[in-house]
């Protein structure tokens, strides 16, 4: 057979390899992504107790109580039907008595029914509104811009997954880590840091450093729940969540709480804006992180024999890289870039161009993967929460019940006549607290920035009407510190087995009392530089 025949056999035969490839590789991230789903730690905050039918019934005499009761000074009947409707999701939320995709859409139609009772919140008529247009506000939250861009940014870290490009991406981190155990922290930090600008999913993200990790803590022949692989999974976790305030596309919670602050407020938070008030945050307290995890728990061993080996193994099970890779790769700069020079270099907000890049990776030939794939790895249950938590939260704005909350609440506590850094940090220590209770920082933000703006509104004189108040308590809502339940990425690295949650809260205590110290003295001093406070 002649040479140039001989060749272009050859390079049908490796296109052919490299797209059975390729398919396999999805294949095993679909897999991979269903096995972590039905992995998932199954105890809520309370499950334990096995009282998961009686808070489903508790939600609902709560519900009914407040709907009940004579509607208070200065409170709207549709007002009081919101409130209602906060305490049943708070209850459902808390105690997880159905899973949070079910509690969502039955808070839909309770908004639905409870509010057509209720006169039109325009005020035009006394007369009941009807589930006509009480439907439109217990749905407006799926017509928000920011459950299209968290939609686009769960379909862009499925691109990842399909790929494979986020584990590539770590693997090549901790292959410049070497072997040493604090080289190796180090490392497990700089890629939740490096990830946090590409992938827009805390999940995704522990997911592409977790067994990395499990497998270098094996190779040296240590259990998977040494202190070791302790030190270096919980790290990976905390890593995550310091980034999630870093970034405003890390997480969903930080999209619920600009969209409510320019439904409200009026105000744009840019990503580039966002970036400049939060990085500083998140870069002091990675330094901390590490020096806090080495404190925290001693590892068995200071040298991982054998690591790089593992390293480059893996690496070797990926292949070279791949064209599809490279695809994702300058899309993903390309979004980095139009997300950082929103409304200064381009008139396209984060969920338009976000969009756009999606629409692109599904293309056939020049897509990364099918929408097949993405149908299979994309949460669709955590979109559905997101939208349902809008639409609670703007329920709550509209109908004045945020407001009274606050002023019943906060106003009764004289906090709005305090200084700006006092309010921060009673506000703050609040906010953590009340962490404790919620698997869900979404959900958490759904229930509490509408609240944290009225109260924002209300004070004096604050800084560019209060923004900075309501950002600075969102960035401690992103404070998944303390539990393994009180964030996705925890219970992930939980499930593991590689640590207890008495090892997790150890380390908890610690980067939660460092991470609100840091906060105080941001607030007190670059954050009242720039004008944020």
């Amino acid at each position: 057979m002649a040479e140039p025949a001989k060749s272009s056999l050859r390079k049908k035969a490796e296109q052919r390899s490299q797209a059975s490839a390729e398919v396999k590789r999805e294949k095993e991230a679909v897999a991979r992504a269903s096995a972590e789903e039905s992995n998932k730690h199954p105890d809520g905050f309370l499950a334990h107790l096995n009282l998961k039918p009686i808070w489903f019934a508790v939600a609902f005499i709560a519900l009914f109580g407040i709907l009940l009761i004579p509607t208070g000074e200065g409170l709207t009947l549709a007002g009081k039907q919101a409130l209602a409707i906060l305490a049943f999701a708070i209850i459902m939320w808390v105690t997880e008595a159905v899973s949070y995709t079910v509690s969502s859409i039955l808070i839909v139609g309770i908004i639905t029914i409870t509010l057509s009772f209720a006169p039109p919140l325009t005020g035009e008529t006394p007369d009941a509104m009807g589930t006509t247009e009480s439907i439109k506000l217990a749905l407006s939250g799926f017509a928000s811009s920011a459950v299209a861009l968290v939609a686009a940014a769960l379909a862009l870290a499925a691109a990842m997954q399909a790929t494979g490009l986020h584990k590539r991406l770590a693997l090549i981190v901790l292959k410049f880590a070497g072997e040493k155990t604090s080289n190796v922290l180090i490392g497990a930090i700089a890629i939740s840091t490096i990830l946090a600008f590409f992938v827009p999913s805390a999940t995704a993200r522990a997911g592409a450093v977790v067994p990395i990790l499990l497998g270098m803590v094996a190779a040296f022949g240590l259990a998977t729940n040494s202190r070791l692989g302790a030190l270096l999974i919980i790290t990976a976790a905390q890593a995550v969540s310091v980034w999630n305030v870093g970034i405003k596309t890390a997480a969903a919670q930080n999209i619920v709480a600009t969209n409510f602050i320019e439904s409200s407020m009026n105000q744009q938070v840019s990503w580039g804006q966002w970036f400049m008030w939060a990085a500083p945050w998140s870069v002091m307290m990675s330094i901390a992180l590490f020096f806090i995890m080495r404190w925290a728990i001693k590892p068995e061993v200071d040298h991982i024999e054998g690591g790089r080996a593992v390293i480059e193994r893996d690496l070797k099970e990926l292949g070279p890289i791949t064209g599809k890779e490279i695809r994702l790769i300058i899309v993903a700069v390309i979004l980095l870039f139009l997300w950082a020079t929103e409304k200064s270099l381009h008139p396209f907000d984060s969920a338009t161009v976000t969009i756009v890049a999606i629409g692109f990776l599904l293309l056939p030939k020049v897509g990364v993967f099918s929408w097949k794939t993405a149908e299979k790895l994309i949460n669709w249950g955590t979109l559905i929460v997101f939208a349902v938590g809008i639409s609670l939260g703007s329920l709550l704005l509209k109908t004045g019940a945020a407001e009274w909350l606050s002023e019943k609440t906060f106003g009764a506590l004289g906090i709005t006549n305090m200084p700006m850094l006092a309010m921060i940090a009673i506000v703050g220590l609040f906010t953590i607290l009340i962490h404790l209770g919620f698997a869900s920082a979404t959900s958490l933000s759904s229930a509490l920035i509408p609240v944290f703006i009225a109260l924002a509104q209300s004070v004096p004189g604050a800084a560019n009407g209060g923004i900075g108040f309501v950002i600075i308590q969102q960035f401690l809502i992103c404070f998944g510190f303390l539990l393994p339940i009180s964030a996705p990425q925890n219970m992930l690295a939980y499930g593991t087995g590689a640590f207890t949650a008495k090892q997790f809260l150890k380390t908890g205590i610690p980067i939660t009392i460092v991470g609100y110290l840091l906060v105080l003295l941001l607030s007190a001093t670059y954050w009242k530089w720039i004008g944020l406070v």
